[in-house]
C-alpha cells in the first residue's frame, strides 16, 4: 500500500499538470483522481477479497475525498505586440512528459539563462521522466530571450519550455 506521503506527492503532481484523470492499480489498492473545477479529488480504495467459503461481500478499507484547491495566480493577457515579437522565436518545446530541471544538480548553476547565446548543440535542460534524465538541447542557433517553465515543475509534451531569437 502507498504510504500517505507518497500519495500527496501524486496529488502535487496531478494538481500541477494538465491531466484531468489518472488512475494507479497495486496490490489490491487503487487510486483514482479526477480535477472537476480547478480542484483534485482522490478517491483511495484498499478492496480484501472475501475467503471463497464466506458469502459476505467486500467492503473497501479506506475511502479519502481529498479536494484541493489549487494555487492561483494572475496572468495579464499578452498584448499585440507580444505576440508580434514571439511570432520570429523559436520555441524550444519539451519532448516527453517530466520535471523541468534547469541545471544538472542544485548546486550547479543553470544550463541557460536569459541572454545566453546558444548552438544547435548547446544543452539548454534536463527532463525528468520515470528516474531517466534526458538533456535537451537548443537545436537553434541563437539568443534566449524567455525561460517559460519554472524549475522543478512538471512539463508535458511539446510544452514551450524557452523562446530563442535565431541567429
Amino acid at each position: 500500500m502507498l504510504k500517505i506521503q507518497e500519495i500527496r506527492e501524486i496529488i502535487k503532481l496531478i494538481d500541477h499538470s494538465s491531466i484531468n484523470e489518472f488512475t494507479f492499480e497495486q496490490d489490491g489498492t487503487k487510486i483514482k483522481m479526477k480535477k472537476q473545477l480547478n480542484e483534485v479529488e482522490t478517491v483511495v480504495h484498499n478492496v480484501v477479497a472475501a475467503p471463497a467459503v464466506n458469502t459476505v461481500q467486500s467492503q473497501p478499507l479506506v475511502e479519502q475525498v481529498a479536494p484541493i484547491q489549487p494555487a492561483t495566480s494572475e496572468v495579464a493577457a499578452p498584448k499585440a505586440e507580444e505576440k508580434a515579437d514571439t511570432a520570429n522565436l523559436h520555441k524550444i518545446t519539451s519532448p516527453m512528459v517530466g520535471t523541468f530541471y534547469a541545471a544538472s544538480s542544485p548546486e550547479a548553476g543553470n544550463y541557460v539563462e536569459v541572454g545566453s547565446k546558444v548552438t544547435n548543440d548547446t544543452v539548454v535542460c534536463i527532463v525528468e521522466a520515470m528516474k531517466l534524465f534526458n538533456e535537451i538541447e537548443a537545436e537553434v542557433k541563437g539568443e534566449i530571450v524567455e525561460i517559460l517553465v519554472e524549475n522543478g515543475q512538471l512539463v508535458e509534451y511539446g510544452q514551450p519550455l524557452f523562446l530563442v531569437k535565431p541567429e
